[in-house]
């Protein structure tokens, strides 16, 4: 009997000590496939409006500087930062703009988050078109980020 209540402590206090582990939030990792209009503002600043992105909607500034040329291909890094609802994102990317077409894809090499976002990881992609006449563009914004979401 005495094995037997020791048994029945051990299990208590494991149970005991998992109930506040499952109060706490978790992290969850969401898709992100979503559409960006925007404006180069010329000396690598751009603008835009990011919608359908789940948690990434609302609005990005970014900066860029370019890293090379290859042909009509400029080889470009920076930092874009989306500013979405009670948070803030940072990606870290680096692209490639084809200077004649307009086409630009670019990936991220690190994020991080503020408010909600604070802790984030993941990685995105971006895909689109530059009207190089107009300095508008429209943008694929994929990818997925992973956050604890909990108040």
């Amino acid at each position: 009997m005495k094995a037997g209540m020791t048994v029945l402590v051990v299990t208590l206090l494991v149970a005991a000590a998992a109930v506040p582990a499952a109060a706490r939030g978790a992290v969850s990792c969401h898709s992100i496939n979503a559409k960006g209009f925007g404006q180069d503002l010329g000396g690598g600043q751009t603008t835009a409006q990011i919608i359908g992105g789940g948690l990434l909607h609302g609005t990005t500034q970014a900066s860029f500087v370019i890293i090379g040329f290859s042909g009509t291909v400029a080889s470009f890094e920076g930092t874009i930062v989306f500013t979405v609802n009670k948070a803030t994102l940072t990606a870290e990317v680096s692209g490639t703009l084809d200077v004649a077409t307009g086409e630009f894809n670019a990936t991220t090499s690190s994020i991080s988050g503020t408010g909600k976002l604070e802790g984030a990881t993941g990685s995105l992609s971006f895909n689109g078109v530059e009207d190089l006449s107009t300095g508008s563009f429209t943008e694929d914004v994929t990818g997925e980020v992973c956050a604890d979401l909990s108040p």
